[in-house]
């Protein structure tokens, strides 16, 4: 059986400065800090990271209030470091902090707010707690289909994290047009040969395998495949 992304997509580090709502950023000092927790990360390097993020919260807090986006994006990217290093309780407070912050300086239906609430789903989702995480995955895909359209590749994001939860409970049916709405998005927005193409792909192959229709799974397999050859 082919890769089957079981973890749920969060929002990537802030590599830019402060939302355009907002003029005047956290400064240089907070981009650089962010530069360099981008890089240890990378390299795996959650101890060492997680120090940096926290001088950068530091560096934002003081520079711009602790109401600023970058405030919420430092949060976001201390939350998503204890995540990956196992240690939820903590990254459970530094995600609501950052998505209450959003929600205030954003207003509740921008598009950070909607990869906030992925965050924070995405941690209930990691946890096992599909209760929390449905409805906060529901809002951000509401979120991101008024503010993007319902062909971005975020709204694709949501379906996907959706489609995973309902996998996760043993849900196919609900999975799967979530699947195949996120990979037609996919396919659209990002062309037939996308990695994330490769991924959808993978995931509606894996409801087919579970629901025994092999046949079904086996060209999407075929397909996924020859996208990661391409890849390498």
């Amino acid at each position: 059986m082919k890769r089957f992304t079981q973890s749920p997509a969060i929002v990537a580090f802030l590599l830019v400065g402060a939302s355009p709502v907002f003029s005047d950023g956290a400064g240089i000092e907070w981009d650089i800090l962010n530069q360099e927790v981008i890089s240890l990360y990378q390299k795996g390097e959650y101890d060492r990271a997680v120090v940096v993020a926290r001088e950068a919260l530091e560096v934002a807090e003081e520079n711009v209030g602790p109401d600023h986006p970058d405030v919420a994006g430092s949060l976001n990217n201390l939350a998503l470091l204890y995540q990956a290093q196992g240690d939820y309780a903590k990254a459970e407070p530094h995600y609501k902090r950052a998505l209450a912050i959003s929600e205030k300086a954003l207003g509740p239906d921008h598009p950070d707010v909607a990869g906030s609430l992925n965050n924070l789903a995405g941690l209930y989702h990691t946890q096992g707690d599909y209760a929390k995480a449905e409805p906060l995955y529901r809002r951000a895909l509401a979120i991101s289909e008024k503010a993007l359209g319902p062909d971005h590749p975020y709204v694709a994001t949501s379906l996907n994290n959706l489609a995973l939860l309902y996998q996760a409970q043993g849900d196919y049916a609900k999975a799967e047009p979530h699947y195949k709405r996120a990979l037609a998005i996919r396919e659209k927005a990002l062309g037939p040969d996308h990695p994330l193409v490769a991924t959808s792909l993978e995931n509606l192959a894996t409801v087919y395998r579970a629901t025994n229709r092999d046949e079904e799974a086996k060209p999407l397999e075929l397909r996924a495949a020859r996208i990661r050859a391409i890849e390498r």
